[in-house]
């Protein structure tokens, strides 16, 4: 008994020292300060929501480099979900090489933003309940749209396929593309431009990406989005191990889906 209560002194001194608390990824509230099991506890206490996000996806998150804010579907969602809880949202920037692992050591509470479900992302942190079915298609200009209607079409020698390193769609491109020459671009906000430019031929993103883009580049056209190559859904990554704040997240996905507030985001990117 001694010996607890000098390993929870110390542990006490060192937060109150730091101003923060460090927890392991094993723990139910590992990412909630103050005491507290679960982030559905700690948010409130701290008064602030933070959520991960690249801010290069649109229609899901954009920020603007002019005035340094964030738009779109999920950042409009991660304000409901804030509000819900009684907080403001804080957005912390992050890329889709690193959206993962800056959940997973604490730089945020959670990861939003279009972020498609994948097996080895669910190694390391939760999914929520998915709130959108996807998939990967092709996005080219419209006067090429005939040449790249199938993958077989699109992999051929002098083909070249464009596309943003760090998440699924170089991990498609690189399990299938094969012939056609493969161009890496960094910045996802001025990918299609490089398309629109010539010097990109297709880019294969998901489905609702390509609509989006198709729209305000009216030179661009989404090749069969409604018909995808793969299989995909959306959801928001959640800290390991936090089975409260899941199953919140959870519910609030599922009325939020159902009640019209999604959709209602979604229309303004339509």
């Amino acid at each position: 008994m001694r010996r607890t209560t000098t390993l929870s002194a110390l542990a006490l001194a060192l937060v109150t020292a730091v101003g923060c608390a460090v927890f392991t990824t094993a723990q139910a509230g590992s990412a909630a300060p103050n005491g507290a099991r679960t982030l559905l506890d700690a948010v409130p206490r701290r008064g602030v929501l933070r959520v991960c996000t690249t801010g290069d996806y649109r229609p899901f998150s954009y920020l603007d480099p002019k005035t340094n804010t964030y738009s779109g579907i999920d950042i409009d969602m991660a304000k409901n979900l804030a509000s819900s809880l009684g907080v403001k949202v804080g957005f912390v920037p992050t890329t889709w090489a690193k959206i993962v692992d800056d959940l997973a050591a604490r730089k945020c509470d959670m990861s939003m933003g279009g972020v498609s479900v994948t097996l080895p992302r669910a190694q390391k942190a939760y999914f929520s309940t998915p709130y959108l079915t996807d998939g990967k298609a092709a996005i080219a200009r419209c006067a090429d749209k005939d040449e790249y209607q199938t993958l077989e079409g699109i992999d051929r020698p002098g083909v070249r396929v464009i596309v943003n390193p760090g998440g699924t769609n170089e991990q498609f491109v690189t399990a299938n593309i094969k012939k056609a020459t493969i161009i890496k671009h960094a910045d996802n906000n001025t990918i299609f431009g490089e398309i629109v430019a010539g010097r990109a031929d297709v880019m294969i993103t998901d489905g609702s990406e390509t609509k989006y883009e198709a729209k305000l580049h009216p030179e661009l056209c989404a090749l069969n989005p409604d018909k995808p190559f793969t299989f995909a859904e959306k959801a928001y990554l959640l800290p390991r191990g936090d089975e409260e704040f899941k199953q919140y997240v959870d519910q609030w996905v599922h009325l939020t889906t159902n009640d019209g507030t999604y959709a209602h985001f979604a229309a303004a990117w339509q």
